[in-house]
């Protein structure tokens, strides 16, 4: 008799499985004795809530025995209100992953195919072949920016949807306003194309896209923001689509029941409502991103133009050896196989020991 839960029993499981990498979260802060340790893989904010935003968090949480809002209204509608779009083009979830799943769900089927640029964000491989679609990833160019000519040569009569992600993480580039609506001009209108603009306040480049324009007028352009970065909110998952009504209401149907929790709704307000005093930290952490990106390039770094809130050392096969250093000086940063390592900005000290680390690398190396 098979005992439960017995290696003997076996149970049907997907065969698109066997070929979904596995998501690689950035690792705990760790260091060696007497280091301080510093968590810089992550790409959070490293700021605590604001104090207006926690105490709404706290109010809230002694209704937490009921079920959210599902409609999400009351943060519906406050994005209306902030982005100037209609209600009805607004779609949530848990996250912009969360959102970006239900893009997916809602526009592809088995053997259709998503384009997108690699290196770029790593959940775009693991929910296209979830979905059963095909990934068709297009390399980005030697300078980690979007290929946007080869992209659109990779469009075929299976293509669905086409991600674009800007500022792209984890190299760093914006696309041009220009470039990017010849891109979308040149896509067929039954295709989907989702701007991921997750870091979207940290860009001052002065070519830096409109992508809410770029949606006003193109119905088959898609706008993804998150909450997560800029916002801090990284911890209660909430982010969201502006999309034209028939697939804003598609998302909503592929969203799962109650995903945005309560604590996340009354967050997200709170924070639009503070976005003053938000912008502060942003200003802030853009300030340290050009001090540190100022003293790696005199250390002789030639770094991608990263507009985010990171930087990335295309370091080739060295980057595990590099990770490793970092890690001796208390910094966990973020490798990618022999791509890469992506080092989040993050507070003054840990900034500090980045350039530190980096200067020590060029001098034995």
């Amino acid at each position: 008799m098979t005992e439960p839960g017995s290696c003997a029993a076996s149970v049907h499981l997907r065969s698109v499985l066997e070929g979904v990498p596995a998501y690689t979260p950035g690792k705990p802060a760790s260091a060696p004795a007497g280091v301080t340790a510093y968590k810089i893989s992550s790409n959070e904010n490293p700021y605590p809530p604001l104090p207006s935003v926690l105490e709404t968090v706290r109010e809230a949480a002694g209704e937490m025995n009921r079920y959210p809002d599902m409609a999400v209204t009351a943060l519906t509608e406050r994005l209306a209100r902030h982005l100037d779009v209609p209600a009805e083009r607004i779609a949530t979830g848990p996250g912009s992953v969360g959102v970006l799943g239900q893009i997916v769900a809602a526009t592809c089927e088995n053997g259709d195919e998503v384009i997108f640029a690699w290196r770029s964000f790593e959940a775009y491989p693991i929910l296209v072949q979830l979905s059963g679609a095909r990934a068709v990833p297009v390399p980005l160019t030697a300078t980690g920016r979007h290929d946007l000519a080869a992209m659109a040569a990779a469009i075929t009569d299976t293509t669905r949807l086409i991600l674009v992600c800007t500022p792209n993480n984890p190299t760093g580039p914006s696309v041009g306003h220009e470039e990017l609506a010849a891109f979308i001009a040149a896509v067929p209108p039954t295709v989907t194309v989702v701007l991921d603009e997750a870091y979207l306040e940290f860009v001052t480049a002065a070519d830096a896209p409109d992508c809410l324009a770029l949606h006003r007028a193109h119905p088959n352009v898609v706008v993804l923001r998150t909450f997560s970065k800029a916002y801090g909110l990284a911890g209660l998952r909430v982010g969201y689509a502006v999309a034209h009504p028939p697939l804003a209401a598609a998302l909503r149907k592929t969203a799962i029941p109650f995903g945005v929790n309560s604590l996340a709704q009354v967050a997200a307000i709170a924070s639009l409502d503070a976005w003053d005093e938000l912008r502060e930290r942003v200003s802030a952490l853009v300030a340290e991103r050009a001090r540190v990106v100022a003293a790696l390039t005199a250390q002789g770094w030639e770094l991608p133009d990263t507009q985010a809130n990171f930087v990335y050392f295309p370091m080739g096969e060295q980057s595990g050896a590099f990770a490793a250093a970092c890690q001796e000086a208390g910094l966990t940063v973020r490798p990618y196989g022999s791509d890469g390592v992506r080092a989040t900005i993050a507070e003054p000290a840990a900034n500090d020991a980045l350039i530190a680390v980096c200067a020590a690398w060029r001098q034995t190396h």
